[in-house]
């Protein structure tokens, strides 16, 4: 006699093995730590088979669960494309969200990945832009939600995560030992004036060595050893490192990631800035290791 999956309990499985964790996984699924784990036992005994490996401390997905967890992302695939094509057709039209370049990665594509699924038929429209132009757009209503680099946060704002700032240089790169300093910045950097101020009252001689409107101007300067520049924890560019300075360069404020929504009882607004906050509340996963 034919059986069948549970696809609620596939879903908490997948969630577990992507997120890292039990507990995340439920945070993403909207359900209690002993409901995902309680699927997870019904699940192993629908299919006669240990799924994760509990022997440590930190369990592992089993071989078996490997094998599982290929066929359930595709089950889980077809499940979600079914509903969105059948049902998902009340929100159509386009989005516009803002983001600073340097903090697109890791966390927008994600989160456009998400947003796609939940309104197939919607748009969204990445604006990259530096926070003071997004904030001027979000002001004259050309943006529907923006994140934002800041000190503090506005008006109506949101604060997803308070981040250090960084010095960065070249990957084992000498730059950061020269005098006068080397510095690197686009001249719309919110944070330039602030590290700028730091270093003349830290005493320390410098020089703006490439000053540019693009920032991938400053990011292969930096990354050619040619000048420092800064960035948020977790937003290095390529081919460059945290600098290890010793204190020979001056300690620096940190940064808010904030969020702007023009219109938040809009529906698609809402649930955009729902997986937005998500992203940032979630840390890193940890690929194939969970716990429990």
């Amino acid at each position: 006699m034919p059986r069948n999956l549970d696809l609620t309990a596939l879903r908490s499985f997948v969630a577990v093995a992507d997120s890292g964790g039990v507990t995340r996984a439920a945070g993403m699924l909207n359900l209690t730590q002993s409901a995902v784990s309680m699927q997870l036992k019904r699940l192993e005994e629908a299919l006669d088979q240990t799924l994760l490996d509990r022997s440590a401390r930190a369990i592992a997905v089993t071989p078996a669960g490997e094998q599982l967890l290929g066929y359930a992302r595709k089950l889980l695939k077809i499940n979600d494309e079914i509903f969105s094509r059948l049902t998902a057709t009340d929100y159509e039209g386009e989005l516009r969200l803002g983001v600073p370049h340097d903090i697109i990665y890791p966390a927008i594509p994600a989160v456009l990945k998400r947003f796609a699924a939940e309104f197939p038929r919607m748009n969204v429209r990445l604006i990259s832009a530096p926070t003071r132009k997004l904030l001027d757009m979000f002001s004259r209503g050309e943006v529907d939600l923006i994140l934002t680099t800041e000190e503090n946060c506005g008006p109506g704002g949101k604060v997803l995560v308070e981040l250090p700032l960084l010095w960065i240089g070249a990957l084992n790169g000498t730059a950061w030992r020269k005098t006068p300093l080397p510095i690197a910045f686009c001249s719309n950097c919110i944070f330039r004036s602030g590290v700028l101020r730091a270093l003349n009252a830290n005493g320390n001689d410098w020089y703006m060595a490439v000053d540019s409107e693009m920032d991938n101007a400053v990011e292969a300067a930096v990354s050619a050893d040619l000048a420092v520049h800064v960035a948020l924890k977790g937003s290095l560019p390529p081919h460059t490192e945290v600098i290890e300075h010793g204190g020979l360069l001056p300690p620096l404020k940190t940064q808010n990631i904030n969020l702007y929504v023009l219109e938040p009882d809009n529906h698609p607004s809402k649930i955009m800035a729902e997986i937005v906050s998500h992203a940032y509340a979630m840390p890193p996963a940890m690929p194939k290791l969970v716990t429990v």
